[in-house]
């Protein structure tokens, strides 16, 4: 059974999100670890979503052909080819009964208790999906959860000393072709770069410019 993590410091937490910055310049001689690399991989797999339905599919892409490709469809960015790893970040657009129906069998399985006892669960979720769909707004509400993983995996990287740069100006539809998608099952909406910066990217030195605290932040 899983026990409670043990905390890191509050400084170690804000060190690393005042170390981290969106890289524009990586050394791509400098590669990943396999295990911290395995790290954030499970990291995604980890990532919260609405109901826990994970309405994605994360593509890492490792062949460096492809990768070159992909540049030319992020408006000739270099952190897709310079990168350790690059990760496309799509939605699923099978979320529908059958989906939610696997979904419920896996939490069935996982959890060791019988699928009918899921079943208010299930009913909700479709509930919840059902709305979207007649609203028109499934593949927007699905894309908002992605940033949640993209989140999670950019501040899990920071945590490991890993460097990042998520890319959101991307020809997403030339992506979808490049990678040899289903347009009718995946749609793109971001991706993200990770590897070390170079000793030459003037962006690392420049100081982060956020608004004071009493500007962005409101207890109510």
């Amino acid at each position: 059974m899983n026990t409670a993590a043990n905390p890191i410091t509050t400084a170690r937490l804000l060190d690393a999100l005042n170390w981290r910055y969106a890289t524009k310049k990586f050394d791509a001689s400098k590669k990943i670890p396999a295990e911290t690399w395995d790290a954030l991989e499970k990291a995604l797999v980890l990532s919260p979503s609405a109901f826990g339905i994970q309405p994605w599919m994360f593509f890492v892409v490792d062949d460096p052909a492809v990768r070159a490709r992909l540049s030319g469809a992020s408006h000739g960015q270099t952190q897709p080819v310079d990168a350790s790893h690059f990760v496309v970040f799509a939605v699923r657009k099978d979320i529908g009964d059958e989906y939610l129906d696997k979904y419920v069998d896996r939490m069935a399985q996982v959890r060791g208790v019988a699928k009918e006892t899921l079943e208010p669960f299930r009913r909700a979720a479709g509930e919840s999906v059902g709305q979207l769909t007649k609203a028109g707004l499934l593949h927007i509400g699905m894309a908002q959860q992605l940033f949640i993983a993209l989140g999670q995996f950019m501040t899990s990287a920071a945590l490991l000393g890993v460097d990042t740069c998520a890319l959101g100006g991307i020809d997403r539809d030339k992506y979808v072709e490049i990678l040899g998608l289903d347009p009718e099952k995946y749609m793109v909406v971001v991706t993200c770069a990770a590897g070390y910066r170079a000793a030459d990217d003037k962006y690392a030195s420049i100081p982060k410019v956020r608004f004071e605290a009493s500007e962005v932040l409101v207890h109510v």
